[in-house]
């Protein structure tokens, strides 16, 4: 623009000469206004109307809790430029540009009175006009919506690209042809939403009411070659979802927004609830941001100017620390690739506050499963919890924080107000010092005294009861892959998350005893979840005798804990606490359930008092176990006397 410029000046002075000699030869009147009038026509020509590619959110609706809305527009020339509206009920305001001129935010007030529709608003500047559509739309309904996960729930984990292949067509889509290969571990093998759909009976025959999908978030079109591992792997794809490019948009393998819409519509009326995986502490490494960012400030440092992250998120909870210590761990960018979000710029928190909104309100998710919790500060999750929160009562918020100290997990759970003030308000946890100690006990074959040392610590959490409990996700090596895993002792394991406190979660295949290393075998397909498959294991007949044995164990467990609502909801009560038997009671004011467990390699003797509990059990009560495998109990007294067999575990009520 200011070659242009010069270039303009050069030849209003060279006009300005022509027209002064013009002047001595025929004596006419002088024009000085010439150069200016030449000027302006340069620069005319020079400047260009405003340009409009991209507008987040898209849409909004009224009576949100979010009002005005702040929208962030890009494209070109929109240096100066405001909004105007023709729509009675829609203003614009506050309005800032980059210095670049490729981006625009401002306020959108939307009046009640505005009715569901697409309006097109004006982007004016010195230069010229643009309009852009922006949609007000109805959210989905509250009834039916919105309602949360409760320890109730069993919660599935679908790894959607992996899980099964609905609709062939989306595979190598146009938008990103090349990017789906089957036989390579970081590509698309072709799991999508309507794979879930058709799924969805399987799903609910474990006893699972809940789903957890991996993020929908489009994510880049090109194979990825900045994070790559070579010589397996020298490109990558966004198979996984967390790196997004757009997150206002469902990525095309998937499917689309509106098979995304259907997904959750017929999950729910299946009895389903449904959480979506969220992501708010980086963008994908191909965001158009990385290069050219909203703001200076918009992410933590620049594409060639960051810190990588250095993981020590106990540093979070330090009262000694002070930001040079926690900088890497809030700043960092992950893998030295992924672009940090700046939460702590006023754009940037209001851009992934809606954002976070704006899903819910479209599709009708129930809850929210965030990603990263001790990489964001913890001023922005108290924030962004209370705006979710505030927006729809009943969604709860399920937060990853990768760590198996209870004093972390529990300074991020709401109702605790941390050192630094702050009620984080996330609802509840992922509960990783319980996942250590089942993968030590069960799988390793340590002593499960470890599992009740974990329990002890629950005063330390505000709610340990809504903590979801998991042997594994798509973050770590499966079960059946760490060193003396048995089926016995996955039985085991599954065992006791479906009794005890907490929300139970799955990870997709676990039912099957799927065996995987690190990342990505861990997130194997399921077998017959894709066209040439050699077996099918969603069926019965198609499973081996030993994945049909985890299958109805895990299945059966469901069905217990639906029956048995001192699973679900009552308070827990240690019996027994030796180095490989544990037994405890759940119970209600109305019921009692005894669980004991084996852990030894050989039978062990139990023995215990309940006659504390006689309301809810006999003194002389027989007891009989609901997994239909160990002997019944005969109660003496109050008193229980019993052997248990080696690694094996049973769920008593009163017979």
């Amino acid at each position: 623009m200011g070659e242009a410029i010069r270039r303009s000046k050069k030849r209003c002075q060279d006009a300005e000469i022509t027209v002064r000699s013009a002047k001595r030869a025929s004596r006419l009147p002088a024009t000085p206004k010439l150069c200016l009038c030449l000027l302006s026509l340069s620069l005319g020509i020079v400047a260009q109307a405003p340009v409009v590619e991209k507008i987040d959110p898209p849409s909004w609706w009224t009576g949100s809790t979010i009002d005005p809305v702040r929208v962030l527009i890009r494209g070109k020339n929109l240096s100066g430029a405001k909004i105007e509206s023709a729509t009675p009920g829609i203003t614009a305001s506050n309005f800032e540009t980059s210095a670049n001129g490729h981006y625009l935010f401002a306020d959108i007030k939307i009046a009640e009175t505005v009715r569901v529709g697409k309006y097109d608003l004006k982007i004016l500047t010195s230069a010229g006009t643009s309009n852009f559509p922006f949609e007000i739309f109805a959210p989905q309904p509250r009834l039916g919506n919105y309602n949360g996960f409760r320890p109730d729930d069993v919660i599935y984990f679908v790894f959607t690209d992996r899980f099964a292949d609905g609709d062939a067509s989306n595979n190598d889509p146009p938008k990103s042809k090349g990017l789906y290969d089957r036989k390579k571990g970081r590509h698309y093998h072709g799991g999508d939403l309507q794979g879930i759909i058709d799924k969805l009976p399987y799903i609910k025959s474990l006893g699972a009411t809940a789903i957890w999908t991996t993020p929908v978030y489009d994510n880049v079109d090109v194979p990825d070659t900045k994070e790559t591992y070579p010589p397996e792997m020298p490109t990558t794809t966004g198979f996984h979802g967390y790196g997004a490019v757009d997150f206002y948009a469902v990525d095309e393998h998937l499917g689309s927004m509106a098979k995304l819409k259907e997904f959750v519509q017929k999950a729910h009326m299946s009895g389903f609830v449904v959480l979506q995986d969220q992501v708010v502490n980086h963008t994908g490494p191909y965001h158009v941001w990385a290069e050219d960012p909203p703001t200076p400030n918009w992410f933590n440092g620049t594409v060639k100017d960051h810190v990588s992250n250095n993981w020590q998120k106990w540093t979070t909870m330090n009262p000694r620390a002070t930001y040079q210590t926690q900088r890497r761990n809030i700043d960092g960018w992950f893998i030295d690739i992924l672009p940090d979000l700046n939460q702590n710029n006023p754009e940037v928190e209001k851009y992934l506050i809606q954002n976070s909104l704006w899903w819910m309100a479209q599709v009708g998710f129930d809850a929210i499963r965030m990603d990263t919790l001790p990489h964001v500060p913890r001023t922005y999750w108290s924030k962004w919890g209370a705006a979710v929160h505030r927006e729809f009562p009943k969604v709860n918020i399920l937060g990853e924080l990768f760590d198996g100290d209870p004093a972390l997990l529990s300074y991020f759970q709401k109702g605790r107000r941390g050192h630094d003030g702050i009620d984080p308000e996330i609802d509840t946890l992922y509960d990783f010092t319980l996942f250590y100690a089942l993968r030590n006990a069960f799988a390793k074959g340590q002593s499960i005294r470890q599992v009740s040392q974990v329990f002890a610590k629950d005063w330390l959490y505000p709610k340990p009861n809504v903590l979801v409990s998991f042997l594994g996700v798509h973050d770590m090596e499966r079960f059946m892959n760490e060193q003396g895993a048995t089926i016995d002792g996955l039985k085991l394991a599954q065992t006791m998350i479906m009794t005890s406190r907490g929300t139970p979660l799955l990870y997709y295949g676990d039912e099957i005893a799927m065996p995987g290393g690190p990342d990505p075998d861990n997130r194997r397909d399921f077998p017959g979840g894709f066209p040439g498959d050699a077996k099918n294991a969603f069926s019965q007949n198609g499973r081996t005798a030993q994945e049909n044995e985890v299958f109805d164990h895990l299945a059966k467990l469901g069905d217990i804990r639906k029956q048995l609502e001192p699973l679900r909801r009552g308070r827990s009560l240690d019996l027994v606490d030796e180095e490989q038997q544990f037994a405890f009671a759940r119970l209600t004011d109305k019921e009692a359930v005894i669980v004991i467990f084996n852990n030894d390699t050989k039978p062990g003797e139990i023995n215990f008092d309940i006659s504390f509990i006689s309301k809810q059990i006999g003194v002389n009560a027989t007891l009989k176990d609901s997994l239909g495998k160990l002997p019944d109990i005969r109660v003496n007294d109050g008193k229980v006397k019993t052997t248990i067999s080696a690694r094996s575990a049973g769920i008593y009520i009163v017979k």
